[in-house]
């Protein structure tokens, strides 16, 4: 969960995309998928008493991952992707959110060496983390031009005008371009620090609501035939999309939704 050795720009302004997070049941699994599909790397982070891995693109880490806790799936926890969200300070931001109808599932808390955070949901349910990390320098996981580092932050909501009000309100973000979607509505792009980081959609009838987080990849219909090569499942694509890449949304052998984006090379 540490930022980028190779960063060398001030620490990421309030409301970025820092850091990534898999919840899986076989991380050993998990690990060899992500290889296969976006190139990634993983190897322990050194913590004490906890199994956390780090993914990492060309020697830098961009993500997390973690075994699923016993019994989570029990309970309805399901594997997935998590999103962090750099704030300034963890405890304000956790307060403001419940002030804004969302709701604690893990309090504020340190993680030496990592920094402070706190898992938290939005009105609608959609589970997120916040975080101020001990570190100085910028996060590089969210790189929309890199492959191997998330380039798109999508998130599926059951109400659009309400989401987009919370996390404007939360996190600075600003309403960008509108693309219609037909009976769907319209796709909200986002903006932050003058950047284009995601967007907002309604959810389709019978898919849950959640964030999902494209990852870059240099060919992707290599990717999409290594998808279903390592057990994945290809769901949609490849689409072209609005840039001129194509997108291809999945899940992993565990069930993890995610997506993959990148330019047609043949």
């Amino acid at each position: 969960m540490s930022d980028s050795p190779s960063a060398q720009q001030s620490r990421n302004t309030h409301g970025s995309f820092i850091w990534y997070e898999l919840l899986s049941p076989d991380p050993d699994a998990a690990a060899a998928f992500y290889a296969e599909v976006v190139g990634w790397t993983s190897a322990g982070a050194g913590q004490p008493g906890i199994d956390y891995r780090l993914f990492s693109a060309n020697g830098s880490p961009v993500a997390g991952h973690m075994k699923l806790p016993d019994g989570a799936e029990q309970s309805g926890m399901r594997p997935g992707w998590f999103g962090y969200i750099g704030v300034d300070d963890v405890d304000a931001a956790v307060a403001d959110i419940e002030a804004a109808g969302g709701k604690v599932h893990m309090p504020a808390m340190d993680m030496p060496g990592v920094g402070r955070m706190a898992l938290l949901a939005d009105p609608q349910g959609v589970p997120f983390y916040v975080m101020r990390g001990e570190s100085e320098q910028a996060s590089g996981s969210f790189d929309w031009i890199k492959a191997g580092h998330c380039s798109w932050n999508e998130l599926s909501t059951r109400d659009q005008a309400g989401a987009l009000d919370f996390y404007t309100g939360r996190f600075g973000w600003e309403a960008g371009d509108v693309m219609p979607m037909g009976e769907m509505g319209g796709y909200q792009f986002i903006n932050h620090g003058g950047e284009m980081i995601g967007a907002m959609m309604t959810a389709p009838p019978g898919q849950p609501a959640g964030w999902k987080f494209a990852f870059g990849v240099r060919d992707i219909d290599e990717a999409a035939a290594k998808i279903a090569a390592a057990g994945g499942t290809v769901h949609h694509g490849p689409v072209e999309v609005p840039n001129g890449d194509r997108v291809v949304m999945a899940t992993d052998p565990q069930g993890a939704a995610f997506i993959v984006v990148g330019p047609r090379e043949a």
